[in-house]
C-alpha cells in the first residue's frame, strides 16, 4: 500500500472515529432516588448537582469514546443503550472553618435494546481539596459528582455488572 493510501486511511480512521463512538442515553437531570434521605439544605441549596452529574458523565464520556446523549426523559425499552441513574445520597457535613466532609452516592442500570445488561453503585468523598477553606458546601459536593461522572464514563467504556465505582 502506498504511503498516500496509508495516510488517507489513517486520516479517515481519525475523522470517522467519533461517528463510531458508542452512544448512550442519560437523563439530563439525574433524579434523587425515591428512598433517598437527602438533607433539605442540600436539595434546596445545591440545585445543580442533578444536572452536573449528567453533564460530567457526558464530558468524560467523550474522553472515553462514549457519546452520552442527554435527554429529558428516559425510555429504558428504547433501542440502543440507555443508562438510568439516580442519586442515592448526598451528605454535607462540616464547613470551611471546621473542615468539609461531603460524599455522594449513586446507582445506575445500563439497558441495551430494553434488556438490563449491567449495573453499578458509586460513591465519592471529598474534604474540599486545595483551598477548601474558601469553598462552599455545594462546590465541594460538586467535586464528588464530577469524580462520579468520570467513574461512570470509564465504566460505560467497559460495563461490568455489579461494579463498585469510586471510593
Amino acid at each position: 500500500m502506498s504511503l498516500l493510501r496509508r495516510s488517507a486511511a489513517l486520516l479517515l480512521a481519525f475523522v470517522a472515529a467519533p461517528a463510531f463512538a458508542e452512544r448512550v442515553q442519560v437523563q439530563s437531570s439525574i433524579p434523587y432516588a425515591e428512598d433517598a434521605d437527602i438533607q433539605n439544605k442540600v436539595r434546596e441549596e445545591c440545585t445543580q448537582l442533578n444536572t452536573q452529574l449528567a453533564e460530567f458523565t457526558q464530558e468524560f464520556g467523550r474522553e472515553n469514546g462514549i457519546e452520552v446523549q442527554l435527554v429529558e426523559t428516559l425510555d429504558t425499552a428504547a433501542e440502543g443503550r440507555v443508562l438510568q441513574m439516580e442519586i442515592v445520597d448526598a451528605v454535607s457535613m462540616g464547613n470551611a472553618f471546621i473542615g468539609h466532609q461531603k460524599y455522594s452516592r449513586v446507582r445506575g442500570v445500563l439497558f441495551e435494546n430494553g434488556e438490563q445488561i449491567a449495573d453499578f453503585r458509586g460513591r465519592r468523598n471529598s474534604m474540599g481539596g486545595a483551598f477548601a477553606g474558601y469553598k462552599g458546601s455545594c462546590s465541594v459536593l460538586g467535586r464528588t459528582v464530577k469524580a462520579l461522572g468520570k467513574d461512570i464514563a470509564q465504566w460505560l467504556a467497559n460495563p461490568q455488572d455489579g461494579a463498585q465505582l469510586g471510593d
